[in-house]
């Protein structure tokens, strides 16, 4: 038989929700290749960190603002201020996870610091962790 074939079948999505893959790039069939939930929370919980509230249309309390922290000194309230906006900033806007803990310590340079976080895929209960240095102002 020759010919066009009809079929019902329905193209493949993801079956679980994922963003939009950061920098998508097409492969050489050009086809998007979508992230699995994994990678697509923990992409989306790094540009969440990076965000600063305003900076994206239509979502004016979107990201964490840690920007804001560039200048301020290390000190236990610059440290409690950073805690508050990524738990905040997690729960509001990252519904696909569920937030086990989120550590914020001076690092090892006065200049900066640690923030860990630790969170299960609310999906499978897979477990995930994101650890980052953020510079503040010293001291």
């Amino acid at each position: 038989m020759s010919g066009p074939v009809l079929t019902t079948r329905r193209p493949q999505l993801p079956h679980v929700a994922v963003g939009w893959p950061l920098l998508p790039v097409p492969d050489a069939e050009g086809r998007l290749n979508w992230p699995d939930p994994a990678r697509s929370v923990r992409e989306t919980i790094e540009a969440l960190l990076r965000t600063t509230p305003g900076e994206q249309l239509m979502r004016p309390l979107l990201g964490a603002g840690l920007e804001a922290l560039l200048h301020q000194p290390n000190t236990l309230e610059t440290r409690a201020r950073a805690h508050d906006a990524i738990t905040q900033t997690l729960r509001t806007h990252e519904k696909r996870i569920l937030l086990d803990r989120v550590e914020v310590d001076q690092g090892s340079n006065p200049g900066e610091l640690l923030v860990t976080i630790a969170y299960r895929l609310a999906l499978t209960g897979e477990p995930g962790r994101i650890a980052a240095r953020i510079p503040v102002g010293g001291g």
